[in-house]
């Protein structure tokens, strides 16, 4: 059977099914948050002849956002997100539908890159998309000492400033901020500017008894250097505050984000801070000595990358280490990018051209998404998930996508 996706003509629709699918009542608000979150012309929709009838069979939309790269490049991406079937109309092609429908409309619009947030991992890999990043969770307990000897004279000039982050201009600034630091932090993810007022509306029937989101800056003479965002949750033990401050991503270079730290694990009336998105190479665990110094860790994916151009994408970003591989690319849901390509990287430079030559190495896709930020994925050969047919091939290619330092994580969007 055919399934039609096409642009949605029904908002109030379109977003009732998205809260089906995330058991949530609609309420008012939402109205807005579809509104800030999604383009119009950016939510599609599955309709199957004998499916629900007050509601679609199933939705996605697409976020217009920016992703930096290795190099310093920072490039327009697809943000897929609102991806939702409904409990009738599962098992019936619809997400595949939706997917392929994705892909095509993405690589006609001339955008090399899709990325997204996955909610089950084990569904997005079979599209194409590759875990790209990894972030951890970090718990420290209140007054948690970091050392960096070689960055004291330059955090010494950095200023914090603690405000509302739905105050008047404040989420401009926290954008700007944040690209101009992207290029230095291949990974880091802009969103557009409605995307940012998104972060900052908060209705009260969503915040009920929590603090609304603040958001501290870090300034150098006048002018933001780094920020990040916060919340703080009251609670009282034998007695002593022990509250927790919930901390999101860190922008902004080494000082900056230093002095944010010792910042958010000294706020009165709290007992330990939770960061939420700590890159695996963030200085954070290097400042504190190690994993074993944190109350707590935890590892899982971020963001998710899908080559939807493989020609347009390679040559966006800049490679650590020569490569001359011929690579069988398997794509059933891009077509396009299917067959054989010679995969080159020349003093930092790549190029991606056709081939008949014969391939040195088969892999999904997938396989080049994940590598693509450059978290490393030599590992994928071991693992019995690329096939090598010239011996050396695998790692050659593997050494020039990988970068010296891991990406970083992106918010969920």
């Amino acid at each position: 059977m055919s399934i039609d996706v096409r642009p949605s003509e029904d908002a109030a629709k379109y977003l009732a099914t998205d809260q089906l699918v995330w058991f949530g009542e609609v309420t008012d608000a939402d109205a807005d948050h579809l509104r800030l979150g999604l383009p119009e012309d950016q939510r599609f929709v599955v309709d199957l002849p004998d499916g629900p009838d007050d509601l679609h069979s199933g939705i996605y939309g697409v976020r217009p956002m920016e992703m930096s790269l290795p190099g310093g490049n920072v490039v327009p991406i697809a943000g897929l997100t609102w991806v939702g079937v409904h409990p009738d109309a599962r098992r019936r092609g619809v997400l595949a539908a939706m997917m392929t429908d994705h892909l095509a409309r993405t690589h006609d619009a001339g955008t090399a890159v899709s990325a997204l947030h996955a909610s089950e991992a084990a569904i997005y890999g079979r599209f194409g998309y590759g875990n790209a990043v990894l972030t951890h969770q970090v718990v420290l307990g209140r007054g948690t000492t970091f050392t960096a000897s070689h960055l004291e004279d330059e955090v010494a000039g950095i200023t914090t400033h603690l405000l509302d982050m739905a105050a008047p201009g404040v989420t401009e600034r926290m954008r700007a901020c944040q690209l101009t630091a992207a290029p230095d932090f291949p990974g880091t993810i802009v969103g557009s500017p409605d995307y940012f007022t998104l972060m900052a509306h908060e209705p009260p029937e969503q915040l009920c008894d929590k603090e609304r989101r603040r958001v501290l800056f870090a300034r150098r003479e006048g002018h933001d250097v780094g920020f990040t965002g916060l919340r703080r949750e009251h609670k009282w033990e034998n007695a002593r505050p022990s509250g927790t401050v919930v901390v999101g991503t860190f922008t902004g270079r080494p000082a900056a984000r230093l002095a944010l730290a010792r910042r958010v694990v000294d706020l009165d009336l709290m007992g330990a801070t939770r960061l939420e998105n700590v890159g695996v190479d963030d200085p954070v665990l290097g400042w504190i000595g190690g994993p074993r110094s944190t109350g707590d860790l935890k590892t899982w994916d971020s963001t998710w990358v899908r080559l939807v151009d493989l020609g347009a994408a390679w040559p966006l970003r800049s490679y650590e280490s020569d490569c001359d591989v011929v690579v069988e690319v398997l794509d059933r849901h891009a077509p396009w990018n299917a067959g054989r390509w010679r995969l080159t990287a020349t003093s930092g430079t790549g190029a991606a051209s056709r081939t008949d030559s014969a391939a040195d190495v088969t892999l999904d896709v997938a396989a080049l998404g994940a590598g693509y930020l450059g978290h490393g994925i030599g590992g994928m050969l071991r693992a019995g998930l690329v096939q090598e047919h010239r011996p050396g091939a695998y790692a050659e290619l593997a050494r020039a996508m990988r970068t010296a330092v891991a990406p970083e994580p992106s918010i969920g969007f």
